[in-house]
Formats: structure tokens, C-alpha cells, sequence
């Protein structure tokens, strides 16, 4: 029998994947966009690569509808060997892409083709993963077991962060955007080889279930309700951390006045203590109430996220620093319970579906637009801190679905 710990880590590895190849296209693209999108204005040109970040999750609820049903038929380590598979080989591909110059038009169309093919294998692999720890958990430590794939997640937007910082400190300017950009998304083939190997001994049985009709079919005649609530409720989930980690380096160095030195060390020296924050999270969740621990921290990020924009805008190192521990801690409260929130919203059989409908467009519609929309409301606006309202906004909507989500009726 496979030791827990290894469960527990092939559980969440396929999340370090995904999060590490988005992550190093967010860290990229002010590299990358003129690259693929040549614009005189390099505003645009950052906006049309953002643009492409949106599409791979744009695509993701179609990945989550195809990725639940194998999970709920076929069962949940199918459904994590196939879509690690599937996101391996876009990752290396990009790595390899001819760029505008090369190719023309061309090069920008298969950029955006390899991130829709990756949206579709992302769909379903967070989503697989969740479902896989929660039901393999105690059942006083739900939160803390479901948080490990979130803890994949940041883990893999930290080793993206790493790699790209290491990458850029080996060569020159030039060279980065000649050569270097491409050697983040090569590396991503060595974690999907180490992710196949520890999936390799999973086995689990299809979950049985008492319909004939496709779980697909069922969520939406039954379970809509709780969809919509539960979309609702991950507003700023979805958002907060794409605001507040992978944007937040460009938005210093790119669009301030005053870039701040060395944001990408401070943000991937802030994400290391998210990293270490979410489990706690989690297990806080078990003890005080999964709500509770959410309402506080997105009650928390609505008050404070305007005024540390304010700061950021500043210019001050000091400010980068405080504001990134500062998010280190509320965005842990935010995500560190939800997988167990998640988990409790369906029952088994449709549970794979039910939560990659909610959570793919959820994350389609609003986390993977963020830099996109924060880096147009400051282009459109002029204000630095315009950023921070749709935060709010988006807070007050999670804050309120939170408070009226129904009791949980699954286990």
C-alpha cells in the first residue's frame, strides 16, 4: 500500500505542474509579449500577452466538464495520470515556439493554440486533485489534507518564480529575451516525469453511481444552485491571488513610476511564507470552521487591500515587503479551507463535476482575466490603485455568498 505522505504528494504534484506553467508565462510576459504581440505601445503589447493567459482559462471549464466525468466514472487517479499527461506537453512546446519575427502571425496563433490545449488539461487536474485528497483525509482534517493541493499550487508558482529569477540572473537582457525565456517552460517536462512516476502507483475504484444519466447531466438538472453559490463565493479566491502574487512583480517593475527593486526576490520571498501559511490554514479550518476561517480572511482583504496599494504605489521596498506578508496571510485563509468547502457541496458521484463546472469558470472568468483587467483599469484610468476597488468588489460578493452558503450535506 502506498504510504500516506506519497499520497498525499502525488496528490498535489500535477498542481505544482499547472501553477508552475502559468506562473512562468505571468512572470515572462513583459518579456514574452513583444516577443509573439510587436506593438509601439508596450502597454498593449502586455495586454494582448495577458490576453493570451486568459484564454488557457477561458478553456477550463470544458476541461472540467471532460476531466469530472472520467473522475466521477473511471475514478479520480485516471483522471490525474491523463491530465498531467496533457498539460506536460503544450508547457514544452511553448518552450520551443518560433517567435513574430520568425514566423510572423503564425507564431502568436500556435502560442494561443498550446495555451487553449493546456486550459483544457488544467480543467480538470486542481479539480481531481482536491476531490482525491478531501475523500482520502480523516474525516476531522479534511481542510488540512484538501489544502495540500492548493499547497502543490503555490509551490508551483514559487518553483516558477525561482527558475525565472535564477534564469535571469545567469544571463544577460539580451540573452533572456533572445534564449532564456524559454528555458522556465523546458524545465516543466522534468516535474511532469517526476509527477507520472509517483501517479504510476495510484489506484483507486470508479465511483458507483446509482443514475444512468452522465454526471454532467445530473449537476445540471440538480445541483445548479449550489454551483452558482458556490462560484459566487470563490470571487476573490479566484482573483486574489493572480492580483496579488503573479501580477504584482510586473505591476512594480512595469507600470509604477518608481519601479521597486527586486520585486521578484520579495515576491517569491512572500509566496514562500504563503506556501508555508495554506496547510495551517487548512488546519484551521478543522478546527474553528472552514467559514469562519474564510470570512475572516476576505473580510480582512477587503479593508486593507486600497490602503497597501496606496503604499506599493510609493515606490518603497519597505511597503513591497509588509503588503506582500500582509497577502501571504489573508490569501492562506482564503484558499487553505476552500477545498474542503468544495468538497462538502456534492455528493460523490458527481462531485468532480460539480466542482470543475463551479471552480473552471469561476477561475476562467475572473482569476485568470486579472492581470489582464488590472493592467487595463490602470491604462484606462490612470490610477495606480484602481486595481484594489475591483478587489473590493469582488470581496463584498465572496463575502456575502460565503455567509449564505447552505450547511454542507456531503462528506
Amino acid at each position: 500500500m502506498m504510504s500516506r505522505v506519497r499520497t498525499q504528494i502525488a496528490g498535489a504534484v500535477g498542481s505544482v505542474l499547472e501553477w508552475y506553467d502559468f506562473a512562468v508565462f505571468g512572470f515572462l510576459a513583459p518579456i514574452i509579449s513583444p516577443l509573439f504581440f510587436p506593438d509601439e505601445d508596450p502597454m498593449v503589447a502586455l495586454i494582448q500577452t495577458y490576453g493570451v493567459f486568459a484564454a488557457g482559462y477561458l478553456m477550463r471549464p470544458l476541461g472540467g466538464i471532460i476531466f469530472g466525468h472520467v473522475a466521477d466514472r473511471l475514478g479520480r487517479t485516471m483522471a490525474l495520470k491523463w491530465s498531467i499527461a496533457m498539460m506536460a506537453v503544450p508547457t514544452v512546446m511553448i518552450g520551443l515556439l518560433p517567435t513574430y519575427d520568425q514566423w510572423g502571425a503564425a507564431a502568436a496563433v500556435l502560442l494561443i493554440l498550446l495555451r487553449l490545449i493546456q486550459g483544457v488539461s488544467v480543467g480538470g487536474e486542481l479539480i481531481a486533485a482536491i476531490t482525491f485528497l478531501v475523500e482520502a483525509a480523516p474525516k476531522n482534517r479534511k481542510g488540512l489534507y484538501g489544502s495540500w493541493a492548493l499547497f502543490g499550487g503555490v509551490g508551483g508558482i514559487l518553483l516558477g518564480s525561482v527558475v525565472v529569477d535564477i534564469t535571469e540572473s545567469l544571463v544577460t537582457t539580451e540573452a533572456m529575451a533572445d534564449y532564456g525565456w524559454r528555458i522556465p517552460f523546458l524545465l516543466g517536462f522534468v516535474i511532469f516525469i517526476f509527477g507520472q512516476w509517483l501517479r504510476s502507483a495510484l489506484a483507486d475504484e470508479p465511483v458507483a453511481s446509482s443514475d444512468d444519466d452522465l454526471p454532467l447531466k445530473r449537476v445540471l438538472r440538480s445541483h445548479m444552485g449550489g454551483v452558482l453559490h458556490l462560484i459566487a463565493a470563490m470571487c476573490l479566491y479566484a482573483t486574489g491571488f493572480f492580483v496579488c502574487f503573479v501580477w504584482m512583480p510586473a505591476y512594480q517593475t512595469r507600470i509604477l513610476p518608481l519601479p521597486i527593486e527586486h520585486a521578484l526576490d520579495i515576491n517569491t520571498a512572500t509566496m514562500f511564507i504563503l506556501l508555508c501559511l495554506i496547510p495551517l490554514a487548512g488546519l484551521a479550518g478543522d478546527k474553528l470552521g472552514y467559514r469562519r476561517v474564510l470570512l475572516s480572511g476576505v473580510g480582512l482583504m477587503a479593508l486593507v487591500v486600497y490602503p497597501l496599494f496606496l503604499w506599493i504605489d510609493t515606490g518603497s521596498f519597505l511597503s513591497a515587503v509588509i503588503a506582500g506578508l500582509v497577502f501571504a496571510v489573508l490569501i492562506s485563509m482564503i484558499q487553505g479551507p476552500m477545498p474542503a468547502v468544495l468538497a462538502e457541496a456534492f455528493p460523490a458521484d458527481v462531485r468532480n463535476t460539480g466542482i470543475g463546472i463551479a471552480y473552471n469558470a469561476v477561475l476562467g472568468l475572473l482569476g485568470g482575466t486579472a492581470p489582464m483587467v488590472c493592467t487595463w483599469l490602470i491604462h484606462s484610468t490612470g490610477d495606480l490603485a484602481s486595481p484594489a476597488y475591483y478587489l473590493i468588489g469582488l470581496a463584498v460578493i465572496s463575502f456575502l455568498a460565503l455567509v449564505t452558503l447552505p450547511p454542507p450535506q456531503h462528506v
